[in-house]
């Protein structure tokens, strides 16, 4: 299953945690890491003063579950100390999964395609320079979504 994957720090040293996770990421069972993009700073989003966030975007093709792959990148936030105090808080580590095959799920634990994944242009603009042409489930393309999509300072690193 060919499934994206957002990645996200804005704690201790961000690109390496990034770069970090992408390295952990290939040692995920049947699972293969097939591109990232590069990496792109933009203003955090969430509560209190944040340092400005590092993002990128992986592709993967998986035989995993959806629920597999989460509880796998999860053990991989947990690897860097990702701490779930605070929603939207500063973090670690982030990765969610954006998109899994042309899958919707909707269950306690995921959502996907990702729930704000158009109101994100962290998450849009490196899932474009991986696959400029997708069309989401739903049938909405990944062009139509970054046009309608805030700036939110985002930065190519």
């Amino acid at each position: 299953m060919r499934c994206y994957i957002g990645l996200g720090s804005n704690l201790d040293d961000p690109a390496a945690q990034l770069r970090r996770a992408l390295e952990q990421i290939q040692g995920i069972p049947q699972t293969t890491l097939c591109a990232s993009s590069a990496f792109y700073a933009s203003a955090p989003i969430g509560p209190g003063e944040q340092p400005d966030y590092v993002n990128a975007v992986a592709e993967l093709d998986t035989d995993l579950a959806a629920e597999a792959l989460l509880d796998a990148l999860q053990a991989i936030e947990n690897s860097h100390g990702r701490e779930r105090t605070l929603r939207w808080g500063a973090r670690t580590l982030d990765l969610d999964i954006l998109l899994y095959g042309d899958q919707q799920i909707d269950t306690v634990r995921l959502q996907v395609p990702h729930p704000r994944i158009a109101e994100r242009n962290f998450v849009l603009e490196p899932l474009a320079e991986l696959a400029p042409a997708l069309i989401l489930p739903g049938g909405t393309s990944l062009q139509a979504l970054l046009k309608q999509c805030p700036p939110n300072r985002l930065h190519r690193l």
